[in-house]
Protein backbone atom coordinates (compact mmCIF):
# COMPACT_ATOMS: atom_id res chain seq x y z
CA UNK A 1 0.00 0.00 0.00
CA UNK A 2 1.36 3.54 -0.94
CA UNK A 3 1.57 6.18 1.49
CA UNK A 4 -0.37 8.45 -1.23
CA UNK A 5 -3.82 7.06 0.49
CA UNK A 6 -3.00 9.59 3.04
CA UNK A 7 -3.09 12.62 0.71
CA UNK A 8 -6.18 14.07 1.31
CA UNK A 9 -6.61 16.45 -1.50
CA UNK A 10 -9.71 18.89 -1.66
CA UNK A 11 -11.06 17.51 -5.01
CA UNK A 12 -10.48 13.93 -3.68
CA UNK A 13 -12.78 14.17 -0.93
CA UNK A 14 -14.64 16.66 -2.80
CA UNK A 15 -15.33 13.89 -5.30
CA UNK A 16 -16.26 10.97 -2.71
CA UNK A 17 -18.64 13.85 -1.64
CA UNK A 18 -20.67 14.38 -4.06
CA UNK A 19 -24.24 13.56 -2.79
CA UNK A 20 -26.03 12.10 0.50
CA UNK A 21 -25.07 8.62 0.91
CA UNK A 22 -27.24 6.57 3.76
CA UNK A 23 -25.51 4.58 4.96
CA UNK A 24 -15.97 -1.08 31.08
CA UNK A 25 -15.00 0.29 34.17
CA UNK A 26 -11.67 1.74 34.48
CA UNK A 27 -8.77 0.08 35.92
CA UNK A 28 -5.08 -1.44 35.48
CA UNK A 29 -5.16 -3.62 32.15
CA UNK A 30 -4.17 -7.49 32.32
CA UNK A 31 -3.77 -9.97 30.71
CA UNK A 32 -2.37 -9.68 27.03
CA UNK A 33 -1.42 -6.14 27.94
CA UNK A 34 1.40 -6.51 29.77
CA UNK A 35 3.13 -9.64 27.65
CA UNK A 36 5.56 -7.04 26.06
CA UNK A 37 6.74 -8.65 22.70
CA UNK A 38 9.85 -6.86 22.62
CA UNK A 39 11.46 -3.62 24.14
CA UNK A 40 13.38 -0.72 22.68
CA UNK A 41 17.26 0.88 23.70
CA UNK A 42 17.24 2.29 27.37
CA UNK A 43 15.33 5.80 27.91
CA UNK A 44 14.91 8.06 30.11
CA UNK A 45 11.50 8.98 29.63
CA UNK A 46 10.43 10.24 32.79
CA UNK A 47 7.09 10.46 34.25
CA UNK A 48 6.09 13.68 35.84
CA UNK A 49 3.20 15.03 35.14
CA UNK A 50 1.64 17.94 32.65
CA UNK A 51 0.40 20.89 35.15
CA UNK A 52 -2.90 21.90 34.97
CA UNK A 53 -4.72 25.11 36.07
CA UNK A 54 -6.85 25.03 38.72
CA UNK A 55 -9.80 28.06 38.95
CA UNK A 56 -10.76 27.53 42.62
CA UNK A 57 -11.79 30.88 44.12
CA UNK A 58 -8.87 30.01 47.33
CA UNK A 59 -6.10 30.84 44.93
CA UNK A 60 -4.25 32.82 48.10
CA UNK A 61 -4.44 29.79 50.39
CA UNK A 62 -3.10 27.73 47.40
CA UNK A 63 -0.50 29.90 46.73
CA UNK A 64 0.53 29.47 50.84
CA UNK A 65 0.14 26.19 50.74
CA UNK A 66 2.80 26.18 47.80
CA UNK A 67 5.06 28.16 49.42
CA UNK A 68 5.35 26.01 52.81
CA UNK A 69 5.25 22.43 50.53
CA UNK A 70 8.49 23.77 48.61
CA UNK A 71 10.04 25.36 51.59
CA UNK A 72 12.35 22.49 52.20
CA UNK A 73 12.70 21.72 48.26
CA UNK A 74 13.62 25.10 46.62
CA UNK A 75 12.68 25.31 43.29
CA UNK A 76 16.23 26.60 41.85
CA UNK A 77 16.71 23.11 39.84
CA UNK A 78 15.70 21.07 37.73
CA UNK A 79 15.40 18.14 39.84
CA UNK A 80 13.48 20.21 42.60
CA UNK A 81 10.76 21.47 40.20
CA UNK A 82 10.16 17.55 39.07
CA UNK A 83 10.16 16.72 42.42
CA UNK A 84 7.05 18.97 43.28
CA UNK A 85 5.32 18.42 40.21
CA UNK A 86 5.62 14.64 41.04
CA UNK A 87 4.60 14.88 44.74
CA UNK A 88 1.99 16.79 43.17
CA UNK A 89 0.31 14.54 40.92
CA UNK A 90 0.66 11.84 43.73
CA UNK A 91 -1.53 13.95 46.03
CA UNK A 92 1.11 14.48 48.42
CA UNK A 93 1.02 18.01 47.81
CA UNK A 94 -1.09 21.18 49.33
CA UNK A 95 -3.19 20.74 45.80
CA UNK A 96 -3.19 18.48 43.09
CA UNK A 97 -3.20 20.88 40.31
CA UNK A 98 -0.84 24.02 40.21
CA UNK A 99 -3.05 27.42 40.39
CA UNK A 100 -2.94 29.35 37.32
CA UNK A 101 -0.78 31.88 38.13
CA UNK A 102 2.29 29.57 38.19
CA UNK A 103 3.97 31.01 34.99
CA UNK A 104 7.00 30.71 36.03
CA UNK A 105 7.55 27.08 36.68
CA UNK A 106 5.06 26.42 33.34
CA UNK A 107 7.44 28.28 30.75
CA UNK A 108 10.50 26.41 31.79
CA UNK A 109 8.61 23.00 31.73
CA UNK A 110 7.46 23.84 28.38
CA UNK A 111 10.87 25.40 27.07
CA UNK A 112 12.59 22.46 27.94
CA UNK A 113 11.18 20.11 25.58
CA UNK A 114 13.51 17.86 24.38
CA UNK A 115 13.71 14.40 22.52
CA UNK A 116 13.46 11.49 25.45
CA UNK A 117 12.94 8.53 22.99
CA UNK A 118 12.26 6.93 19.96
CA UNK A 119 9.43 3.84 20.48
CA UNK A 120 10.75 2.75 16.55
CA UNK A 121 10.22 -0.85 16.04
CA UNK A 122 13.30 -3.29 14.18
CA UNK A 123 10.62 -3.76 11.52
CA UNK A 124 9.14 -1.15 9.37
CA UNK A 125 6.05 -3.21 8.13
CA UNK A 126 3.09 -0.42 9.53
CA UNK A 127 3.66 2.74 7.14
CA UNK A 128 3.05 6.00 7.82
CA UNK A 129 1.96 7.30 11.86
CA UNK A 130 -1.20 8.64 11.41
CA UNK A 131 -2.61 9.01 14.94
CA UNK A 132 -1.55 9.08 18.03
CA UNK A 133 -3.98 8.79 21.34
CA UNK A 134 -3.01 7.79 24.51
CA UNK A 135 -5.16 6.35 27.37
CA UNK A 136 -6.60 8.72 29.86
CA UNK A 137 -4.61 7.19 32.71
CA UNK A 138 -1.22 8.05 30.54
CA UNK A 139 -0.47 4.34 30.66
CA UNK A 140 -0.81 3.11 26.69
CA UNK A 141 0.27 5.08 23.60
CA UNK A 142 -1.83 3.81 20.80
CA UNK A 143 -0.99 4.21 17.38
CA UNK A 144 -3.15 4.41 14.31
CA UNK A 145 -0.97 3.10 11.22
CA UNK A 146 -0.61 2.97 7.20
CA UNK A 147 -0.49 -0.59 6.95
CA UNK A 148 -3.42 -1.89 8.92
CA UNK A 149 -2.22 -1.96 11.88
CA UNK A 150 -2.47 -0.86 15.30
CA UNK A 151 0.27 -0.25 17.61
CA UNK A 152 0.60 -0.15 21.92
CA UNK A 153 3.48 1.06 23.42
CA UNK A 154 4.03 2.09 26.94
CA UNK A 155 4.99 5.67 27.07
CA UNK A 156 7.19 5.68 30.28
CA UNK A 157 9.41 2.94 29.65
CA UNK A 158 9.19 3.02 25.76
CA UNK A 159 8.52 -0.63 25.50
CA UNK A 160 6.57 -1.94 22.57
CA UNK A 161 3.42 -3.66 24.01
CA UNK A 162 1.76 -5.60 20.92
CA UNK A 163 0.88 -5.10 17.69
CA UNK A 164 -2.90 -5.91 16.03
CA UNK A 165 -1.15 -6.78 13.15
CA UNK A 166 -4.94 -6.65 10.95
CA UNK A 167 -6.47 -4.63 12.78
CA UNK A 168 -8.47 -3.39 9.38
CA UNK A 169 -8.47 -4.04 6.13
CA UNK A 170 -6.54 -1.02 5.11
CA UNK A 171 -5.57 2.14 6.67
CA UNK A 172 -6.39 3.05 10.29
CA UNK A 173 -6.78 6.92 10.45
CA UNK A 174 -8.12 7.70 14.19
CA UNK A 175 -7.95 5.53 17.66
CA UNK A 176 -10.22 7.06 20.41
CA UNK A 177 -10.53 5.80 23.71
CA UNK A 178 -13.62 5.68 25.83
CA UNK A 179 -12.06 4.83 29.56
CA UNK A 180 -8.69 3.33 29.86
CA UNK A 181 -9.55 -0.04 29.34
CA UNK A 182 -11.88 0.16 25.87
CA UNK A 183 -10.86 1.98 22.63
CA UNK A 184 -12.13 2.34 19.43
CA UNK A 185 -10.19 2.40 16.04
CA UNK A 186 -11.67 3.27 12.17
CA UNK A 187 -10.68 3.15 8.76
CA UNK A 188 -10.39 3.46 5.12
CA UNK A 189 -12.03 -0.05 4.92
CA UNK A 190 -15.35 1.81 6.11
CA UNK A 191 -15.31 0.34 9.30
CA UNK A 192 -15.05 1.04 13.15
CA UNK A 193 -13.29 -1.20 15.55
CA UNK A 194 -14.20 -1.77 19.12
CA UNK A 195 -10.71 -3.12 21.30
CA UNK A 196 -10.03 -4.48 24.96
CA UNK A 197 -7.09 -4.16 26.67
CA UNK A 198 -7.57 -6.95 28.44
CA UNK A 199 -8.20 -9.33 25.46
CA UNK A 200 -6.20 -7.94 22.64
CA UNK A 201 -6.28 -11.20 20.46
CA UNK A 202 -9.47 -10.42 19.31
CA UNK A 203 -11.99 -7.37 18.42
CA UNK A 204 -14.98 -7.07 20.67
CA UNK A 205 -16.74 -6.13 17.55
CA UNK A 206 -17.15 -4.27 14.68
CA UNK A 207 -19.06 -1.44 13.31
CA UNK A 208 -20.14 -1.01 9.35
CA UNK A 209 -22.57 1.75 8.46
CA UNK A 210 -20.34 4.33 6.65
CA UNK A 211 -19.98 3.54 2.73
CA UNK A 212 -16.47 5.74 2.43
CA UNK A 213 -13.52 5.92 4.54
CA UNK A 214 -14.42 6.72 7.98
CA UNK A 215 -11.99 10.05 9.31
CA UNK A 216 -12.47 10.30 13.05
CA UNK A 217 -14.41 9.22 16.17
CA UNK A 218 -16.01 11.27 19.46
CA UNK A 219 -17.29 9.72 21.96
CA UNK A 220 -20.29 11.48 24.10
CA UNK A 221 -20.06 11.06 27.94
CA UNK A 222 -24.00 12.62 28.73
CA UNK A 223 -25.44 9.45 26.27
CA UNK A 224 -22.27 7.26 25.97
CA UNK A 225 -22.55 7.24 22.79
CA UNK A 226 -20.24 6.82 19.96
CA UNK A 227 -19.96 9.34 16.98
CA UNK A 228 -18.19 9.29 14.00
CA UNK A 229 -17.48 10.72 10.72
CA UNK A 230 -15.84 10.07 7.23
CA UNK A 231 -15.85 11.10 3.68
CA UNK A 232 -19.16 9.90 2.86
CA UNK A 233 -20.46 13.15 4.28
CA UNK A 234 -22.57 11.41 6.86
CA UNK A 235 -21.92 11.52 11.24
CA UNK A 236 -23.70 8.49 12.77
CA UNK A 237 -24.06 7.89 16.40
CA UNK A 238 -23.37 4.05 17.62
CA UNK A 239 -25.43 2.80 20.79
CA UNK A 240 -22.09 0.34 21.48
CA UNK A 241 -24.35 -0.85 24.98
CA UNK A 242 -26.54 -2.58 22.53
CA UNK A 243 -24.74 -4.66 20.21
CA UNK A 244 -25.80 -8.30 19.80
CA UNK A 245 -24.61 -10.61 16.93
CA UNK A 246 -26.75 -8.78 15.14
CA UNK A 247 -25.03 -5.28 14.77
CA UNK A 248 -24.89 -2.28 17.01
CA UNK A 249 -28.04 0.03 16.87
CA UNK A 250 -26.78 3.38 15.04
CA UNK A 251 -28.36 6.05 13.41
CA UNK A 252 -27.36 9.05 10.68
CA UNK A 253 -27.45 12.03 12.71
CA UNK A 254 -26.19 14.37 10.45
CA UNK A 255 -24.75 14.65 6.64
CA UNK A 256 -23.06 17.20 4.44
CA UNK A 257 -20.77 17.13 1.55
CA UNK A 258 -17.34 18.32 1.75
CA UNK A 259 -16.88 16.90 5.67
CA UNK A 260 -13.45 17.02 6.59
CA UNK A 261 -13.72 16.53 10.40
CA UNK A 262 -15.88 16.57 13.22
CA UNK A 263 -15.01 17.30 16.35
CA UNK A 264 -17.71 17.64 20.30
CA UNK A 265 -16.61 20.17 22.90
CA UNK A 266 -15.46 18.79 26.52
CA UNK A 267 -19.03 19.26 27.94
CA UNK A 268 -20.63 17.66 24.68
CA UNK A 269 -22.66 21.01 24.25
CA UNK A 270 -21.58 21.52 20.99
CA UNK A 271 -20.79 20.01 17.61
CA UNK A 272 -18.15 21.38 14.78
CA UNK A 273 -17.54 20.07 11.39
CA UNK A 274 -14.72 20.95 9.24
CA UNK A 275 -15.07 21.10 5.51
CA UNK A 276 -12.92 21.34 2.75
CA UNK A 277 -15.12 24.10 1.52
CA UNK A 278 -13.67 26.74 3.32
CA UNK A 279 -16.52 26.48 6.13
CA UNK A 280 -17.40 25.29 9.55
CA UNK A 281 -20.61 24.05 10.97
CA UNK A 282 -21.64 24.63 14.78
CA UNK A 283 -24.69 22.57 16.00
CA UNK A 284 -25.30 24.36 19.25
CA UNK A 285 -27.01 22.94 22.35
CA UNK A 286 -26.45 19.10 20.83
CA UNK A 287 -29.02 16.39 20.92
CA UNK A 288 -27.21 13.50 19.66
CA UNK A 289 -30.69 11.19 19.89
CA UNK A 290 -32.47 13.53 16.78
CA UNK A 291 -31.75 12.86 13.37
CA UNK A 292 -31.05 15.81 11.10
CA UNK A 293 -32.05 16.36 7.88
CA UNK A 294 -29.90 18.76 5.65
CA UNK A 295 -33.25 20.37 4.23
CA UNK A 296 -33.98 21.69 7.67
CA UNK A 297 -31.23 23.99 7.04
CA UNK A 298 -32.09 26.47 4.38
CA UNK A 299 -28.22 28.48 4.95
CA UNK A 300 -26.33 25.46 4.16
CA UNK A 301 -28.78 23.75 1.34
CA UNK A 302 -27.88 27.72 -0.30
CA UNK A 303 -24.13 26.40 0.18
CA UNK A 304 -24.19 23.52 -1.53
CA UNK A 305 -26.01 25.36 -5.01
CA UNK A 306 -24.85 28.72 -4.81
CA UNK A 307 -21.34 29.16 -6.63
CA UNK A 308 -18.62 31.81 -6.82
CA UNK A 309 -18.28 33.49 -10.71
CA UNK A 310 -15.17 31.48 -10.79
CA UNK A 311 -16.66 27.89 -9.64
CA UNK A 312 -20.00 28.46 -12.36
CA UNK A 313 -18.61 27.36 -15.37
CA UNK A 314 -16.52 24.48 -14.08
CA UNK A 315 -19.68 23.06 -11.99
CA UNK A 316 -17.63 23.33 -8.48
CA UNK A 317 -18.76 24.02 -4.99
CA UNK A 318 -18.47 27.90 -3.71
CA UNK A 319 -15.25 28.70 -1.45
CA UNK A 320 -15.17 29.97 1.50
CA UNK A 321 -13.49 33.18 0.15
CA UNK A 322 -15.17 35.99 1.91
CA UNK A 323 -13.22 38.38 2.97
CA UNK A 324 -14.52 38.75 6.44
CA UNK A 325 -15.72 36.13 8.91
CA UNK A 326 -19.50 35.50 7.91
CA UNK A 327 -22.25 33.45 10.50
CA UNK A 328 -25.56 32.40 9.33
CA UNK A 329 -27.58 30.63 12.35
CA UNK A 330 -31.52 29.05 12.08
CA UNK A 331 -32.72 25.73 13.05
CA UNK A 332 -35.76 23.75 12.35
CA UNK A 333 -38.31 24.05 13.49
CA UNK A 334 -38.65 20.41 14.98
CA UNK A 335 -35.65 20.96 16.99
CA UNK A 336 -37.24 23.75 19.41
CA UNK A 337 -37.69 23.06 23.07
CA UNK A 338 -40.80 23.51 24.94
CA UNK A 339 -39.85 27.42 26.89
CA UNK A 340 -36.39 27.15 25.53
CA UNK A 341 -33.64 27.80 22.97
CA UNK A 342 -33.51 25.31 20.04
CA UNK A 343 -31.55 21.97 20.21
CA UNK A 344 -29.31 21.31 17.46
CA UNK A 345 -29.16 25.04 15.82
CA UNK A 346 -27.29 25.25 13.41
CA UNK A 347 -24.58 28.18 12.72
CA UNK A 348 -22.64 28.35 9.36
CA UNK A 349 -19.36 30.48 9.87
CA UNK A 350 -16.56 31.11 7.32
CA UNK A 351 -13.86 31.73 9.50
CA UNK A 352 -11.16 34.66 9.00
CA UNK A 353 -8.17 33.19 7.87
CA UNK A 354 -4.86 35.25 7.74
CA UNK A 355 -3.29 35.80 4.02
CA UNK A 356 -6.59 34.32 2.58
CA UNK A 357 -9.33 37.16 2.16
CA UNK A 358 -9.64 36.23 -1.13
CA UNK A 359 -8.63 32.84 -1.80
CA UNK A 360 -10.16 29.55 -0.91
CA UNK A 361 -9.32 27.13 1.92
CA UNK A 362 -9.42 23.51 3.44
CA UNK A 363 -9.95 22.83 7.02
CA UNK A 364 -8.41 19.75 7.30
CA UNK A 365 -7.39 19.39 11.25
CA UNK A 366 -10.00 21.09 14.17
CA UNK A 367 -9.39 19.76 17.58
CA UNK A 368 -10.64 22.17 20.81
CA UNK A 369 -9.55 23.38 23.73
CA UNK A 370 -9.88 20.98 26.67
CA UNK A 371 -12.09 23.45 28.68
CA UNK A 372 -13.95 24.25 25.78
CA UNK A 373 -12.77 27.61 25.52
CA UNK A 374 -11.61 27.94 21.66
CA UNK A 375 -11.26 25.66 18.40
CA UNK A 376 -7.71 25.39 16.91
CA UNK A 377 -7.76 24.59 13.14
CA UNK A 378 -4.88 23.75 10.99
CA UNK A 379 -5.84 24.77 7.24
CA UNK A 380 -4.15 25.00 3.49
CA UNK A 381 -5.22 27.19 0.39
CA UNK A 382 -6.92 25.52 -2.48
CA UNK A 383 -3.59 26.02 -4.00
CA UNK A 384 -1.42 24.17 -1.35
CA UNK A 385 0.66 26.84 -1.49
CA UNK A 386 -0.02 28.18 2.26
CA UNK A 387 -0.73 27.03 5.82
CA UNK A 388 -2.02 28.78 8.56
CA UNK A 389 -2.67 27.39 12.24
CA UNK A 390 -5.30 29.81 13.57
CA UNK A 391 -7.02 29.68 16.88
CA UNK A 392 -11.10 30.98 17.82
CA UNK A 393 -12.38 31.70 21.06
CA UNK A 394 -16.19 30.95 21.53
CA UNK A 395 -17.96 34.10 21.96
CA UNK A 396 -20.97 33.86 24.62
CA UNK A 397 -24.41 34.99 23.91
CA UNK A 398 -24.74 34.28 19.68
CA UNK A 399 -28.36 34.82 18.73
CA UNK A 400 -30.56 31.51 17.70
CA UNK A 401 -32.30 33.57 14.98
CA UNK A 402 -30.96 34.55 11.62
CA UNK A 403 -31.58 37.89 12.39
CA UNK A 404 -28.30 40.33 12.38
CA UNK A 405 -26.41 37.11 12.88
CA UNK A 406 -23.53 37.18 15.03
CA UNK A 407 -20.48 34.58 14.41
CA UNK A 408 -19.38 32.78 17.73
CA UNK A 409 -16.14 32.27 16.39
CA UNK A 410 -13.47 35.44 17.05
CA UNK A 411 -10.05 35.07 15.62
CA UNK A 412 -7.55 35.55 18.60
CA UNK A 413 -3.94 34.05 17.36
CA UNK A 414 -2.25 32.73 14.24
CA UNK A 415 0.85 31.68 12.91
CA UNK A 416 1.90 30.61 9.41
CA UNK A 417 3.08 27.25 8.66
CA UNK A 418 6.14 25.59 6.64
CA UNK A 419 3.63 23.68 4.52
CA UNK A 420 6.31 20.78 4.00
CA UNK A 421 4.98 17.37 3.06
CA UNK A 422 1.60 19.26 0.57
CA UNK A 423 -1.63 17.12 0.53
CA UNK A 424 -0.80 15.54 4.13
CA UNK A 425 -3.24 16.46 6.88
CA UNK A 426 -1.03 17.35 10.07
CA UNK A 427 -2.81 16.74 13.11
CA UNK A 428 -2.19 19.53 15.67
CA UNK A 429 -3.52 19.73 19.78
CA UNK A 430 -3.25 21.40 22.67
CA UNK A 431 -1.33 20.24 26.09
CA UNK A 432 -3.97 19.06 28.75
CA UNK A 433 -4.43 22.34 30.47
CA UNK A 434 -4.68 24.27 26.94
CA UNK A 435 -1.79 26.70 27.79
CA UNK A 436 0.31 24.92 25.03
CA UNK A 437 -0.18 23.96 21.33
CA UNK A 438 1.95 21.69 19.36
CA UNK A 439 1.76 21.63 15.57
CA UNK A 440 3.78 19.34 13.11
CA UNK A 441 6.48 21.16 11.22
CA UNK A 442 8.11 20.32 8.64
CA UNK A 443 10.44 17.34 9.90
CA UNK A 444 9.98 18.51 13.48
CA UNK A 445 7.26 19.62 15.84
CA UNK A 446 6.54 23.22 16.76
CA UNK A 447 5.65 24.35 20.61
CA UNK A 448 3.65 27.70 20.71
CA UNK A 449 1.71 29.63 23.38
CA UNK A 450 -0.76 32.07 23.25
CA UNK A 451 2.03 34.58 24.89
CA UNK A 452 5.74 34.67 26.31
CA UNK A 453 4.30 33.41 30.01
CA UNK A 454 2.33 30.44 28.56
CA UNK A 455 -0.55 32.29 30.09
CA UNK A 456 -3.99 30.68 29.69
CA UNK A 457 -6.16 32.18 26.91
CA UNK A 458 -8.53 33.63 29.00
CA UNK A 459 -5.77 35.95 30.65
CA UNK A 460 -3.86 36.92 27.88
CA UNK A 461 -7.15 37.86 24.99
CA UNK A 462 -5.64 40.24 22.87
CA UNK A 463 -7.48 43.05 21.37
CA UNK A 464 -7.04 42.53 17.80
CA UNK A 465 -5.91 38.96 16.09
CA UNK A 466 -2.42 38.50 17.16
CA UNK A 467 0.96 35.92 16.13
CA UNK A 468 1.05 33.23 18.40
CA UNK A 469 4.48 33.02 20.26
CA UNK A 470 6.91 30.37 19.43
CA UNK A 471 8.46 28.60 22.62
CA UNK A 472 10.57 26.06 20.48
CA UNK A 473 11.00 23.93 17.17
CA UNK A 474 12.62 20.47 17.87
CA UNK A 475 13.67 18.33 14.53
CA UNK A 476 13.77 14.78 15.55
CA UNK A 477 12.16 13.67 12.46
CA UNK A 478 13.88 12.06 8.99
CA UNK A 479 10.73 12.02 7.19
CA UNK A 480 7.20 14.79 7.59
CA UNK A 481 5.87 15.05 10.76
CA UNK A 482 1.90 14.09 10.23
CA UNK A 483 0.32 13.93 13.93
CA UNK A 484 1.58 15.02 17.67
CA UNK A 485 -0.51 14.42 20.53
CA UNK A 486 0.28 15.44 24.65
CA UNK A 487 -0.12 12.98 27.16
CA UNK A 488 -2.58 13.63 29.59
CA UNK A 489 -1.13 13.05 32.87
CA UNK A 490 2.72 13.16 32.12
CA UNK A 491 5.02 15.88 31.20
CA UNK A 492 5.28 14.01 27.79
CA UNK A 493 4.78 14.79 24.01
CA UNK A 494 4.99 12.12 21.16
CA UNK A 495 5.14 12.88 17.47
CA UNK A 496 4.47 10.21 14.96
CA UNK A 497 6.08 10.60 10.87
CA UNK A 498 5.46 9.63 7.37
CA UNK A 499 8.14 7.13 7.58
CA UNK A 500 6.72 5.59 10.77
CA UNK A 501 8.79 6.50 13.29
CA UNK A 502 7.59 8.01 16.57
CA UNK A 503 9.19 10.45 19.02
CA UNK A 504 8.62 10.68 22.81
CA UNK A 505 9.49 14.52 24.34
CA UNK A 506 9.74 15.36 27.64
CA UNK A 507 11.72 18.45 29.94
CA UNK A 508 15.25 18.31 30.33
CA UNK A 509 16.94 20.75 32.01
Amino acid sequence: MSSDRRKEYKDDAESQLDGPRDGGSAGDPDGDLYQAEGSLSPGTTSDQPQQRPTRGSDESSIATGLINSTAKQPLSSGNNVFWWLRERCLGRGVVVDPFRENFRIMTSLYSSMNPADSVNLSTRTHGAVFNLEYSPDGSVLAVACEQTEVLLFDPISSRHIKTLVEAHEDCVNNIRFLDNRLFATCSDDTTIALWDLRKLNSKVCTLHGHTSWVKNIEYDTNTRLLVTSGFDGNVITWDTNRFTEDGCPHKKFFHTRYLMRMRLTPDCSKMLISTSSGYLLILHDLDLTQSLEVGSYRILRARRTTASPDSATSGSPRRGNDSRPASNKLFSPASQREGGSPRNSLEVVTPEIPGERDRGNCITSLQLHPKGLATLIRCSSNTDDQEWTCVYEFQEGAPVRAVSPRCSLKLTHYIEEANVGRGYIKELCFSPDGRLICSPYGYGIRLMAFDDQCSELVDCLPKESSCLKEIRSIYSHSDVVLTTKFSPTHCQLASGCLSGRVSLYQPKF
